[in-house]
């Protein structure tokens, strides 16, 4: 028990990892400018679209880095 209570401890150390996309979204005059371009689209749209995606491989990476473990091992066998 005291194992499971320090590995779920040590798992919530990576929800820190989900301030990275606020951080950056909130800091607007890191981004706010129009160059460089990518395809005509400015800077400033750009990078906030990038982040979206960038935010979707953070939250699933923090998700498989945090999902409870124990609770899928039973279900293995199926219910009968």
């Amino acid at each position: 028990m005291a194992h499971d209570a320090d590995a779920q401890k040590a798992s919530k150390h990576w929800l820190w990892l989900l301030l990275l996309p606020w951080i950056a979204m909130i800091w607007v005059p890191s981004y706010n400018k129009i160059e460089p371009t990518l395809w005509d689209f400015p800077y400033f749209y750009w990078y906030q679209l990038l982040w979206v995606l960038i935010s979707a491989v953070i939250t699933v990476f923090v998700y498989i880095k945090t999902k409870d473990r124990s609770k899928g091992a039973g279900k293995a066998g199926g219910a009968q």
